[in-house]
């Protein structure tokens, strides 16, 4: 039975998650066959029978998990035939490390300046729910948010510089080494989202990251 892989839309079936497009590289890692099913932001509470707020979900046969972390770690026990994610503990505690540094600080730049792009991609129905929460969350409109941003791009392409350092420095092809890992679905899983969402390009042309992205798109192409 092929997995199934409940995945967020937004308008001209977009796909605008991070955490998503991470699981769906995990599952190319994997080389295992599956189908994404398109579910709006608003309608993920009424899935499985409202047992998760947020997605990735995957099912796979009578299974269903719920939580990129969780869909990981499921797909490594489930098939270790396949390329692992993680080869040791060690490694699977550095890419905690790694989320942790992009989401505590970098992507919180990265997310304040592209919320009204976000907004403005999703579905109808899901726009007063994503303007509520997010301007709840960060203490302004999605428009305060947006002012100015133009004058934070540089800094915020900069603060990608230790994945550029990693990559260039230490001559190798990916977060992970000289293969792709979980590490690199995480990265790359971001700027596959930045790509969906953003009006302004974060990668420009010369940027190694860019290549970086092109070798891990190509290497976990399904």
């Amino acid at each position: 039975m092929t997995i199934l892989l409940y995945d967020l839309v937004a308008e001209g079936d977009r796909r605008p998650s991070p955490f998503c497009s991470r699981t769906k590289l995990a599952l190319a890692h994997k080389r295992l066959a599956f189908e994404t099913t398109p579910v709006a932001m608003t309608d993920i509470k009424a899935l499985e029978g409202g047992a998760f707020k947020t997605v990735p979900i995957l099912k796979d046969g009578e299974r269903v998990v719920g939580d990129s972390w969780a869909i990981a770690d499921y797909l490594d026990e489930a098939y270790p035939d396949r390329p692992r994610l993680f080869h040791s503990p060690e490694e699977r505690g550095l890419c905690r490390f790694l989320e942790a540094w992009l989401f505590s600080g970098v992507l919180q730049q990265v997310l304040r300046f592209y919320l009204k792009d976000i907004h403005d991609l999703l579905l109808e129905k899901d726009r007063a729910y994503f303007r509520q929460s997010r301007e709840s969350r960060f203490g302004c409109t999605l428009e305060e948010a947006a002012a100015g941003r133009e004058a934070r791009l540089d800094a915020m392409r900069a603060s990608f510089d230790p994945a550029r350092i990693t990559l260039i420095h230490q001559g190798q092809p990916f977060l992970s080494g000289q293969t792709p890992g979980y590490a690199d679905c995480i990265l790359a899983g971001v700027f596959l989202w930045i790509e969906t969402i953003g009006t302004v390009p974060l990668l420009m042309e010369g940027d190694p990251l860019v290549a970086y992205l092109e070798r891990v798109r190509a290497s976990l192409a399904r």
